[in-house]
């Protein structure tokens, strides 16, 4: 059992490192906050390996890490903060809930990833929308312009890794039962 726990941690540890490294190299840097990286691709690969639990929390850890290295740019108000780091990096471990089936799990975990940036930007950047465009059309219209090419990307690249690597087991789910 303390096996089980160390080699979680300590792939957990590696991939938020993979996660923040890939997170700094950005295809597209959206000017109020949010970019197209492959930050999601190892919370990706954590959640199908381990499940749901190990997924979010690493999730989590990662959006604290993300926010610590952001610089805390963006931060207008404590829930805020909450919502747009470690609440919408924990639901992308919500992908865990499907091992195997990689394109299902990487566009929940992406959408509720979604959701969360939605709520924030509506309630906290809603001054931003153009003058009578719903607030809440605004916040989905911006976030999803980086979240939805970020699934696409990542989607894509979990299914060659998950093909390439079908022999070597990269992407089996592990039982996780004895992590907590």
């Amino acid at each position: 059992m303390r096996f089980l726990n160390l080699r979680v941690m300590v792939e957990i540890a590696v991939m938020l490192g993979l996660a923040a490294v890939l997170g700094m190299i950005k295809i597209y840097q959206a000017p109020w906050g949010g970019s197209v990286s492959l930050e999601m691709l190892p919370l990706f690969i954590v959640a199908y390996r381990w499940g749901l639990g190990p997924g979010l929390i690493a999730g989590l850890v990662y959006g604290l890490l993300n926010l610590s290295l952001d610089g805390m740019r963006f931060i207008v108000h404590p829930i805020q903060l909450l919502l747009d780091y470690p609440v919408a990096f924990a639901l992308v471990g919500l992908a865990g809930l499907f091992p195997g089936r990689y394109w299902l799990g990487t566009i929940t975990g992406s959408l509720a990833r979604l959701a969360s940036h939605v709520v924030s930007g509506a309630i906290f950047f809603g001054a931003f929308a153009p003058e009578g465009q719903n607030v809440w059309v605004y916040s989905l219209i911006y976030n999803s312009s980086y979240i939805l090419p970020e699934m696409v990307i990542s989607g894509l690249l979990i299914w060659l890794i998950a093909k390439r690597t079908r022999h070597l087991g990269l992407l089996k789910h592990q039982d996780n039962s004895k992590f907590f």
